[in-house]
């Protein structure tokens, strides 16, 4: 595949994924979520803002380390203390980039930067040269660019270029532009700024209106060779690009598209799989490419046309983007070297044998209760095995519910609170209502129920259910998940992890400091 034609991806999940509202994601998940991108190819990971908090300097630093084969990037303002921090965090990268922003809306110069346009130019050369300091790959962008005037955005542009960065990246931050409309803009963009063929051009889309992945597409055929987006159209707000979608649409429609990607569309589903399991947020069935009715038929017409011929209803291959009946049949009786010989191939691998030991207990408790386990379970087992720290102060020890016709609901819960078991019988609406109520009779957390959520991780009657919690105290918000064969227990799970997250001290502070 020729420079020319190469179409990059830029995945954001880890950071700007991580600004929807309870989606933090701990060190060792975004160290996962990382090593799956790799797998399926993703040639630029952008793994957090490293100036945000430690914890967030040591997860983007923990990524670097342990990815080999793709670039992976850390977002910096542009501030001397923030792209020094950027480049201290990426010193263990084998391939790093430092991402620097500065705002070039009208709105956005007056009223937050409260800059002149001269003094953003100046600002933004100097941080891209400070970047420079650090990696000869340096990306820029000009914040809210969808809403700065075109003269001012190709000053900018040359500006930086002509400092030495060599992607510069057209946000449309807030999802405001139309697609024709954002398409004319980058082939403008590209006409106009001198020095244009000395970098590539990429391309941040916003959700807002629904048009992120069509603004995207229509700036690559327009002349953009990156696209950042992100899995499942994860981000603060309504979301980005979807990756999955972007990708799919290039493959599919290569009629129109003169560019390619590289990457093996069959780990689309794994990635989405992990990126939902692990952040909370599930993908609703009539999701494009992920979604579990993406490639079901239930109109009788259609099911006769699709077994005479898969193409009379379907545009790709289920199978291209990893959909398929995966199963690992194993029991009680399955040994260690098959359950980690699966998990690996999933892209799991355990640092030790006490990790191991625990996720093949977890796997034997559910082997009990379940006739086959699919991957889709086992993914979870790891996701639920990776919320439990060590550290927690809270912890569920045993639950027993009453639920009969006719009468209240009642259930008994004993916890592990901070050292020393305490128990409560509560009676509610429901009996998640009253498992609820008897935590909360122990813990007081104060906190407001934002989200509950229910789905199931495989089909059948013995399937798990994995539950969503979402909480909110004093302006702050994370989702708790739990798994188990039987609701109410995940239900109960998915609280704790819950308050867990919101009471303990936090190492890292959520970015919002600014998006692209």
């Amino acid at each position: 595949m020729s420079s020319h034609d190469k179409l990059i991806i830029f995945d954001t999940t880890l950071r700007d994924g991580e600004q929807s509202p309870g989606a933090s994601m701990t060190r060792d998940e975004k160290v996962r979520i990382a090593k799956a991108l790799e797998r399926m190819r993703v040639d630029v990971i952008e793994a957090g803002f490293p100036i945000a908090s430690p914890g967030d300097f040591e997860a983007v630093q923990a990524v670097a380390r342990a990815v080999s084969n793709s670039t992976v990037c850390g977002l910096a303002r542009a501030l001397d203390r923030d792209i020094d921090r950027a480049g201290e965090a990426l010193k263990p990268a084998a391939s790093a980039r430092i991402h620097t922003f500065i705002a070039t809306s009208p709105i956005h110069m007056k009223m937050k930067l409260r800059m002149e346009p001269e003094q953003v130019i100046e600002q933004a050369v100097r941080a891209v040269k400070r970047a420079r300091q650090y990696t000869d790959n340096v990306e820029f962008s000009p914040e809210d660019a969808g809403r700065s005037e075109t003269d001012f955005l190709c000053r900018v542009l040359e500006a930086v270029i002509t400092a030495g960065a060599n992607t510069v990246n057209i946000p449309d931050t807030v999802g405001y532009s139309m697609p024709h409309q954002f398409g004319e803009l980058i082939r403008t963009l590209i006409e106009r700024v001198p020095n244009s063929d000395q970098a590539v051009f990429s391309v941040h889309c916003h959700n807002d209106l629904g048009l992120a992945v069509g603004n995207s597409l229509s700036a690559v055929l327009n002349g953009a060779r990156q696209v950042e987006c992100t899995i499942n159209g994860l981000g603060e707000r309504a979301g980005n690009a979807a990756l999955e979608e972007v990708v799919m649409s290039v493959q599919t429609r290569q009629d129109i598209f003169t560019c390619k990607t590289g990457l093996d569309t069959s780990q689309i589903m794994t990635c989405s799989r992990l990126v939902s399991g692990i952040t909370g947020f599930a993908v609703q069935p009539n999701k494009a490419i992920v979604g579990a009715n993406a490639f079901a038929h239930e109109s009788g017409i259609h099911q006769d046309g699709v077994l005479k011929s898969r193409e009379t209803y379907e545009i790709m291959r289920a199978q291209d983007v990893g959909w398929a009946a995966n199963r690992i049949v194993l029991g009680k009786h399955s040994g260690r070297n098959a359950f980690r010989t699966r998990l690996k191939d999933l892209g799991t691998e355990f640092e030790s044998e006490e990790e191991l030991n625990n996720a093949f207990s977890r796997f034997k408790d559910l082997a009990d209760k379940k006739h086959e386990i699919f991957d889709e379970d086992l993914q979870a087992l790891v996701t639920e095995s990776g919320l439990e720290s060590g550290n927690e102060w809270l912890k569920l020890v045993f639950l027993k519910v009453c639920s009969e016709t006719g009468e209240t609901p009642r259930a008994d819960v004993t916890l592990w609170l901070d050292g020393e078991e305490k128990q409560a019988s509560c009676s509610g609406s429901g009996p998640v209502d009253a498992t609820f109520k008897a935590i909360e009779a122990m813990v007081n957390s104060g906190t407001k129920l934002e989200l509950y959520s229910v789905s199931n991780i495989t089909s059948g009657t013995d399937a798990q259910g994995e539950v969503t919690v979402r909480l909110k105290l004093d302006g702050r918000i994370v989702n708790g998940q739990g798994a188990d064969t039987d609701i109410v227990i995940a239900s109960a799970k998915a609280y704790v992890n819950a308050v867990n997250k919101i009471i303990q001290p936090q190492s890292r502070a959520h970015p919002q400091m600014g998006d692209v």
